[in-house]
């Protein structure tokens, strides 16, 4: 038998972090582990860093009786949460682990509200205890059994019985490898998180009678061997068909008293073809027997294949439906104020659609495209998109050709400092004067406007710092024997200038005097920023990372913040991020040129998303964005121009 492992996770919020994964041992034995861990997110990766590493150790790398190791596994497991948990480095754990050894055995052992699931022909039944009350976050049992092929085994780090009933479950199950979307989309419709392992039960099981060795020579056989063990097995079963076929005919010629006429016919037939006078009409007779039997096969054939398309087209008709409905109770959903529930509905929905368009038979692909449309603008809809076409402001190819612009520096109503790897371009409405060059042999990575100071900072790959004060480059200096540190982004704010270094976990806050910087100090307190791309600062530091992730610090410390509302994974390709004093933060989303505004979530750090623009039009991949003070206008950047929306009351 053959096991595949699929893995996953519904959406999380802050505070609570989510592992699923599929692992495999020195022996080939399939293991999966599922965790959910409340905890800050630093805390929790590193439960999670010490959690794999013992499950390498004491499970997948050693030797010894499945059962035996995965015991031992757990007792190092339980040592691991209790000390955390003491230590109250983390509130709450639930956790699952699988692995389906070498005999096709299951050993599986839970801690907390996390489940063990299997569904066998049509049914789905619990296989870890269920405890009421306040669960244990330990490993305290492990349930062990032989799998047979077709089970699908479910892993959950909650109770999935709370949102879908066994037979819905089982249902779900027959759906092969789309029951892990299935039952995220139903988890996330109940405003459930959890990490979810799927194990599919393929093949047929060997003989446990027969020994190791015959076993093995089956192995080696190949798959050229099973092909033909397979046809003649098929060739096998036609053969007995048809002797069974033949069998109730002759039963029924012989009940007519017919067979001895027939064996006549049949004798004088064959006598036919040897007499040279006959010949030529017994020919004429096999050739019509030979074509009635052609059309006759054809005809089977025929009704066979309709018969499927009407099976087809009726599966089709029901998809259909079921995306009408889909769309109704989304549209239900969404007037009742459960956005999130509507937006999985619709991704369900569409998902459905697309299944209609793939069909091979290209049946209802017109009605398919129709359901798409009717999604996508239901979508819009309901997530406040609104697509539009910016207004050119200003084209630096007229000073340059060639320029690819790299950001973008707001400075007053109107005004703008635009740099590439070397020049400075300075922008007033919708003129643009001649670049000026600050660089010798350098590329300039960030820059950033300096209010207190008024002056323009820029940092360049030969960790140097250049201020255009009074529009003359300076090169300022830091009393850091070790120089200025190169970070991913540069922000000012008051009398400081903040350096994000990812690579150290850290943001360097270097404090400007008169024609010098101080040595840095490390701002960052317990925030995880490793994978940061972006920064932000209006008396908090909000860090934008890869994925989307935000982070938010202030005087150094995390401070809760999630965005709530968020249609999917919207800011997954987010490159630049940016806050408007008291007012809503801007993601700008590059690749698919469309800017992201939620809230920015106050002392609570609960934040609201509001919605998004997408640009259309002739625009270049987007490399920056600035929103003006009063949230009246929005421009971005790409790599040759500066185009501007009109945001009004929106």
């Amino acid at each position: 038998m053959d096991i595949s492992v699929q893995t996953g996770h519904t959406k999380s919020v802050g505070g609570i972090k989510l592992l699923a994964t599929g692992l495999k041992s020195n022996a080939g034995e399939k293991v999966c582990i599922l965790l959910q861990v409340h905890a800050s997110a630093q805390e929790a990766k590193t439960l999670e860093k010490e959690s794999l590493s013992i499950v390498k150790n004491a499970l997948l790398d050693t030797e010894g009786e499945p059962g035996s190791r995965l015991d031992g596994t757990l007792k190092e497991l339980n040592g691991l949460f209790k000390g955390l948990l003491l230590a109250r480095k983390i509130d709450d754990i639930h956790a699952i682990i699988a692995i389906v050894d070498s005999d096709h055995t299951l050993h599986v052992s839970h801690a907390g509200r996390a489940e063990a699931y299997v569904v066998r022909a049509g049914a789905a039944s619990q296989i870890t205890e269920y405890t009421r009350g306040k669960p244990t976050p330990a490993f305290v049992h492990i349930a062990s059994g032989v799998v047979e092929p077709k089970d699908v085994l479910i892993f959950s780090t909650q109770r999935l019985l709370r949102t879908l009933t066994p037979a819905q479950l089982a249902q779900n199950a027959v759906r092969g490898d789309q029951l892990l979307d299935e039952l995220t989309i139903a988890l996330e419709a109940e405003k459930e998180m959890a990490a979810i392992g799927i194990m599919h039960v393929e093949g047929v099981a060997p003989s446990r009678s027969a020994p190791l060795k015959q076993r093995s020579d089956r192995r080696r056989s190949g798959k050229g061997q099973h092909a033909f063990s397979q046809s003649q097995s098929i060739m096998t079963t036609l053969m007995e068909g048809l002797k069974g076929v033949w069998s109730r005919i002759a039963d029924a010629i012989s009940s007519l008293g017919l067979f001895g006429r027939v064996s006549d016919k049949a004798t004088g037939f064959v006598s036919d073809l040897k007499d040279p006078a006959k010949k030529k009409r017994a020919n004429m007779f096999l050739l019509a027997g030979i074509l009635a039997v052609f059309l006759i096969v054809w005809m089977t054939v025929n009704l066979s294949t309709y018969s499927q398309r009407s099976k087809t087209r009726a599966e089709l008709e029901q998809l259909i439906e079921e995306i009408e409905t889909d769309l109704r109770t989304a549209e239900n959903r969404y007037l009742t104020g459960e956005v999130d529930s509507s937006n999985a509905i619709l991704q369900r929905a569409e998902e459905r659609a697309k299944q209609v368009m793939d069909n091979e038979d290209k049946l209802f692909r017109s009605q398919a495209h129709d359901l798409l449309g009717r999604i996508r603008t239901k979508r819009e809809e309901i997530n406040n998109i609104i697509r539009l076409s910016p207004r050119t402001v200003v084209s630096l190819t007229g000073k340059n050709q060639n320029v690819s612009a790299e950001g973008l520096i707001g400075l007053a109503d109107g005004e703008f400092a635009v740099y590439d790897q070397t020049d400075i371009y300075r922008v007033l409405l919708n003129s643009i004067e001649d670049p000026d060059s600050i660089t010798n042999n350098e590329q300039i990575l960030h820059g950033v406007s300096f209010p207190r100071y008024q002056t323009l900072v820029f940092q360049t790959n030969a960790n140097s710092v250049i201020e255009l004060i009074a529009d003359q480059p300076t090169s300022m200096k830091t009393e850091d024997p070790a120089g200025w540190i190169t970070g991913k982004d540069m922000e000012a704010w008051l009398r400081y200038m903040y350096v994000l270094s990812p690579e150290n976990n850290q943001i360097y806050k270097y404090e400007r005097y008169s024609n010098r910087y101080a040595a840095p100090s490390e701002y960052n307190v317990n925030g995880d920023l490793n994978g940061a791309i972006d920064m932000t600062i209006d008396g908090n530091v909000y860090v934008l990372k890869e994925h989307g992730e935000v982070v938010k610090l202030f005087r150094g410390e995390q401070r809760p913040f999630v965005i709530r509302h968020l249609p999917g994974s919207i800011l997954e390709n987010a490159t630049k991020v940016f806050k408007v004093l008291d007012g809503n933060l801007y993601f700008l989303d590059s690749a698919n040129k469309r800017v992201i505004v939620v809230a920015d979530g106050g002392a609570t750090g609960e934040s609201t998303y509001i919605r998004q623009y997408v640009l259309e039009g002739e625009i270049d991949i987007l490399k920056d964005i600035y929103v003006d003070p009063d949230e009246s206008r929005l421009y971005v950047l790409d790599s040759k121009s500066i185009y501007a929306v009109d945001l009004g009351n929106k």
